[in-house]
Order: structure tokens, then sequence, then C-alpha cells
């Protein structure tokens, strides 16, 4: 027994090896997004066979289930979908919703989720998951810090989504980014519409969508727009980052004051 357990680690390091000293020259399919300038910096788009991390913060989640909604589109297409959500994550943010689904342009009849009791099991779940290469896409939706989010975890998800060519979506809401084998890393944000007028106050998705890490290409910060009914990323009719509010600023005065005191 011992024996098959060092035969079986020396094929996983070596495996490793050949995943690392061969990146460079690594040449994945890849589905574009649609948007110009982020397909432009990714090669053609986002690669197929790997690992592409969501991070946000816990007020953001729903912006990032819908960004990385979009991507799993994208990369899958009309194929399967396996969404692996861990249980904690599930009682901050709520079920996911088949009719939103539907909205953003999945299909829900092509939607499964798997829900784990805790970060260990959707890891595994997740890495399961990703040797059927029937799937288009498995996400992986966990809350929060967790130790078992390592190198070593990474550098597996990674070994196996690349042979089977599905493509791992990690949604890390209320993490921080560390180490990893990730192709590709965004932190993803709610960003503000554009305003309209009354009756078409229910627009498409803007997304301010920050790309931190890319292996192959430079980073970039847009904010998109999703086209839900084709299903495609574009640049927002406003292309620049709306800034906030002063929050530690007095609310201004009156013009009939102002006069008063002039």
């Amino acid at each position: 027994m011992s024996g098959a357990r060092t035969n079986t680690l020396a094929h996983l390091r070596g495996s490793i090896e050949r995943i690392e000293t061969h990146a460079d020259t690594y040449a994945p399919d890849r589905a574009p997004l649609g948007h110009a300038e982020a397909d432009a910096a990714l090669h053609g788009g986002l690669a197929h066979g790997a690992v592409h991390e969501v991070f946000c913060e816990g007020r953001q989640s729903a912006a990032a289930t819908g960004f990385i909604a979009g991507l799993a589109r994208r990369v899958g297409a009309q194929r399967p979908l396996l969404w692996v959500r861990q249980d904690f994550a599930e009682r901050e943010t709520g079920a996911l919703s088949m009719s939103g689904c539907q909205e953003l342009g999945l299909d829900p009849r092509q939607l499964v989720t798997v829900r784990a009791p805790d970060v260990e099991t959707a890891l595994r779940t997740a890495a399961d998951a990703l040797a059927c290469d029937a799937l288009g896409a498995v996400v992986l939706e966990t809350w929060g810090e967790s130790k078992q989010f390592d190198l070593v975890a990474s550098r597996k998800l990674t070994l196996v989504a690349r042979g089977s060519g599905v493509t791992a979506l990690l949604l890390r809401v209320a993490a921080v980014p560390t180490a990893s084998t990730a192709e590709t890393r965004w932190i993803v944000r709610a960003a503000h519409s554009p305003p309209g007028m009354p009756w078409g106050v229910w627009g498409a998705p803007i997304l301010d969508a920050q790309l931190v890490r890319n292996r192959h290409g430079p980073n970039g910060h847009w904010i998109m727009e999703w086209k839900c009914d084709e299903c495609l990323f574009r640049e927002a009719p406003h292309s620049q980052p709306v800034a906030a509010a002063a929050a530690d600023r007095p609310a201004a005065a009156p013009a009939s004051a102002q006069r008063r005191a002039g």
C-alpha cells in the first residue's frame, strides 16, 4: 500500500512540474467575453480547462454571482453547469434563483447545484466534478477565509481542469486573495447604471470588473455591461467608474442661505 501511495505521489508531482514548466507554452482554447479590451488582455478570451478566481466583498456577492454566471455562460455554452456552494454561503446570500439565472442567460435545465457542509467537502466535490468532461464548467462558491484554499488545493484543481478541459470558476466571497495557480483573478463590484427613463429602469447588469491577475497578459479595469439577450459582456454606456458620494462632508447649504451669507 505504501508503495502504491509513493507512486501516486510521484505521478502527481511530475504532472504538477510539467504544468509549471510548460505554463508559458500552454495554449488552451479560449472563450471570448465579448468585451473588446478585456478579450485583448486575455489573448482572445477566458481560457478553457483552467482555474479562474472571482473575489468580492460580502455586500457585493450579488454582483459577483452575476459576473461568474456570465463567465460560466461564455465558457460552457449550452453544456451542463455544476454549481457547488458552501452551506454558509447560502445562509448568507440565499439560494440561487432559477428565474434569475434564466434572466442572465443560463438554462436552469442545465444547472445542477450541490450544497456542501464545509469548505473541505466543497473542494473535494469540485475536484471530482472537474474530472467529468461532459460538463461545461464547475463553479465553486465559498464564504470567508479558509486555510483549505492553499497552493496545494489550487494546484490540484488546475491539474484536474487541464486534464479534462473543464473550466473551474471559483467565487470567493468575503475572502482575501492568496497564492494560487489560477489563470486569472478578478475583483468585482456593482457599478452605477446610467440614468434612464422611468419605464426603462430595469436595465442590463453593470459591473465594475478589475482583472488583478493574468498569467499570460496585462491586467485591466473595466466597467462591463452583461447583455442578457446576447449573453455577452460589452463596454458599459459610461466606461469610467462613477465616483461615490462623499460621506465625510456636511450637506450643501441651501442657495438662499448662501446668498444671505454673501
